[in-house]
């Protein structure tokens, strides 16, 4: 259900518009109907106009009145997340500290200390200390701190991210882009995290829909083409199924859904295969209705009875009935070969995992009432807490750390003991032996993983039984940091390195103060900085580590003068340089590039991550030390950098310059036959002009794999090119990749 009723571009005069408001926050009583208890009415109506009050002369960028954000965002925690009374107050307040001369003493004072903590978690942070450090990643941080103390700051959070993504329409196009980013990168896996499926799933389209506007059309219109045989198919495949379940009378639903956009499209990218060739567009859903001690039984017997009527794939079963995910989902997922040879996936479950499996968290609190299990959520809280509880962390490897460490999906490894882990995908070994504890992880040589050895590398897989190994003249290496996912291991790895650099680093301090007192110079603070800063170092430390392993010979030294007792650096000389012209392109000005509406000419450097080529959809990143960087904001870098460093993001696109060609590169597989290659190089060369920088092909069971590399002036000629490859007979895919320098 949309949150926010239709709003016309805006043109509501005051009476509507008062009309409108109050039409939203009856739908928000209503969904609260249930749960509200006395003296709740009285108290969701103050905040109501506390909120109104204080955000009445704010619009957003729509046109509309800002209270109607607030409200869609408590209707989102109601209504598809399943929050109360007291998250709604806080989802009606959550922006007045922010934005308004409402200040936390107020919510204190009106709604207690409770509700108050809540909008605290929700507010942004306005004064980080260090510019340089991500605003979005402290933030986060903050976030994820009342987090761990109460999870609904993060629902509302996440009601808040979802209204945002379905009004993004009216953002400029660089915001939007930050915006969509940031929900791919964290808050679609954290509201996986949290069990929420539609919430996530919602965010990813919405994201693809501003990340990748073309192929996320091209998708929907697809799936709305195949609608009807789809419909078709799934009543075909349900018929038999239905007949027997309703045999054994059993009380269920069954019912067919079409995957996600972004589903089909992560499908179609890391399988490479084309939306024709995706098999699972929709899964078979069976719910059943049933006492909690006849769960598993019923659905294992349903399981039986799919799979007495079609083959099931042995390799595509997923038991998360015996051991849930730690986001509480519980399930049997099966794939099976259904009419016409067609794979189909199968979820089976009951009403209460179905609820988990849509409302995740909130549910979960409501059957663990009564319950002293500590759940997984808590022990996941409780990871949480300790790597937040680190002072050393830096934001941006925080974030980073963060999303592999606490949002991967997870394994279940064993202890010798028996005794149950639970670790990200991609864990290693050493992974495993710093969660049992820093000292085991510090002394790790290598394991047995089901009583064989293996390196400390070795990538652990859902299953194993693990023994650590370990040896006290072992310690960690820089090179271990590559080596580990989960946030506990690098940190502490971290911490036994810089303890180890500190050692080597006294030796360098003693050298350097010997220097400096020689030539006259006080060694303090003042003069060790403008050291560092002139050897282009991060910090004094690092400074004496040079010095130590004797990276840095201190000859420079002799250039500086000392007045009074203080360093004076050299002045630096301005070398000229020519500029540097890529091989291929002829030296004339550097393409145009227009930001906002000005054209002017600025330096720029193309990105070699996904190398651009006019025509891309594009954004520009100010670097640090390299001015501005270009980017496909398809980039395998693009939803990190655009999360992180939102503020250095440049509005950027093309002007037209036919006069420079880019190199990019292009991997043809097709039939191997004779004189395919003539006809390829015809075609590039001979035809269309196109000069050849590299060629590469290998022939491998009657199959020919061809790497391509030219010089192209713009998308549109790169489009064309490929059209008219995949037009040649026998050549079965085109596709472009980022050539290597």
């Amino acid at each position: 259900m949309d949150t926010v009723a239709a709003i016309p571009k805006y043109n509501l005069n005051e009476e509507q518009e008062k009309k409108l408001i109050l039409r939203e926050y009856r739908a928000l009583l209503r969904s609260l109907k249930p749960k509200l208890k006395p003296g709740d009415k009285e108290l969701l109506r103050h905040a109501f106009e506390m909120a109104a009050d204080a955000h009445k002369t704010m619009r957003r960028k729509s046109g509309e009145p800002y209270i109607l954000h607030p409200l869609a965002v408590a209707r989102i925690g109601v209504e598809e997340i399943g929050l109360g009374v007291r998250s709604s107050i806080c989802a009606l307040l959550h922006d007045t500290v922010e934005d308004t001369d409402i200040t936390l003493e107020d919510i204190e004072r009106e709604f207690g200390s409770e509700i108050a903590r809540i909008v605290d978690g929700l507010t942004k942070i306005s004064n980080v200390i260090d510019v340089n450090l991500s605003q979005q990643a402290e933030n986060f941080k903050k976030i994820l701190l009342t987090l761990t103390d109460d999870p609904r700051v993060i629902l509302i959070k996440l009601s808040d991210r979802l209204h945002n993504m379905r009004t993004l329409d009216s953002m400029k196009r660089e915001k939007q882009l930050k915006i969509a980013s940031e929900t791919v990168y964290v808050y679609g896996p954290l509201a996986h995290r949290m069990g929420l499926y539609n919430v996530k799933t919602e965010m990813e389209d919405l994201s693809m829909k501003y990340l990748e506007p073309e192929a996320y059309r091209e998708i929907a219109r697809k799936l709305a083409e195949t609608k009807r045989e789809r419909s078709r198919y799934i009543n075909e495949f349900i018929r038999p199924v239905r007949e027997k379940l309703e045999k054994i009378n059993y009380e269920f639903e069954i019912y067919g859904r079409p995957k996600s956009i972004h589903s089909i499209w992560n499908k179609m990218k890391k399988k490479g295969v084309s939306f024709e060739e995706v098999y699972d567009l929709f899964a078979i859903r069976v719910i059943l209705n049933t006492t909690p001690d006849k769960e598993k039984e019923a659905c294992w017997k349903v399981y039986s009875i799919i799979t007495d009527e079609y083959t099931p794939s042995p390799e595509r079963l997923r038991d998360w009935l015996s051991n849930p995910k730690s986001n509480g989902y519980e399930a049997l997922h099966t794939t099976v070969m259904g009419p016409q040879g067609k794979w189909v996936e199968v979820q089976v479950r009951t009403k209460r995992m179905n609820e988990i499996a849509e409302k995740g968290l909130a549910a979960h609190w409501k059957y663990k009432e009564g319950t002293n299990d500590e759940s997984r959520f808590d022990k996941w809280f409780q990871q949480i807490r300790e790597v937040l509880n680190n002072p050393d962390n830096d934001s941006i490897d925080f974030l980073q750390d963060f999303k592999t460490s606490f949002l991967a999906e997870e394994i279940y490894v064993y202890t010798p003991k028996g005794d149950v882990k639970m670790l990200p995908v991609n864990s290693t070994a050493l992974d495993f032996a710093f969660s049992i504890h820093s000292a085991v992880g510090s002394q790790c040589i290598g394991a047995k993983v089901n009583h064989k050895l293996v390196p400390i590398s070795h990538k652990l897989r859902s299953g194993d039984q693990v023994e650590i190994i370990t040896s006290a003249k072992q310690k960690p290496s820089e090179d271990w940091l590559n080596l580990v996912v989960t946030a506990k291991a690098k940190s502490k790895i971290k911490d036994a390195l810089k303890e180890e650099k500190r050692k080597v680093a006294d030796e360098g301090k003693y050298t350097l103060q010997r220097k400096m007192e020689g030539m006259g110079a006080a060694f303090n603070q003042h003069n060790v900085d403008i050291l560092t800063v002139f050897y282009k170092l991060q910090s004094p430390l690092d400074l004496y580590y040079q010095i130590s392993i004797k990276a840095i010979d201190l000859k420079e030294l002799k250039d500086f003068q000392v007045l009074g007792d203080k360093l004076e650096p050299p002045k630096p000389v301005k070398p000229v340089t020519e500029p540097k012209v890529d091989a291929g392109i002829p030296k004339k000005d550097a393409e145009l590039i227009i930001f906002g509406e000005s054209s002017d000419k600025i330096m720029y450097t193309l990105a070699n991550c996904c190398k651009p080529i006019p025509g891309d959809d594009v954004f520009g990143f100010v670097t640090t030390g390299k001015g501005l960087t270009i980017h496909r904001t398809n980039c395998p870098n693009a939803t990190k950098l655009l999360s992180n460093y939102g503020h250095r993001v440049v509005k950027t696109k093309w002007a037209r310059n036919k006069e420079i060609s880019f190199l990019t590169g292009l991997k043809i597989v097709g039939i191997d036959d004779v004189g395919v290659i003539h006809k390829i190089t015809n075609l590039i060369s001979g035809e269309m002009k196109i000069n050849i920088n590299a060629m590469t092909i290998e022939a491998k069971d009657g199959l020919f794999y061809g790497n391509v590399r030219v010089y192209i002036h713009d998308k549109e000629e790169l489009d064309d090119l490929v059209e008219r490859l995949k037009r040649l007979p026998g050549i079965e895919t085109v596709d472009r990749y980022d050539t290597e320098n």
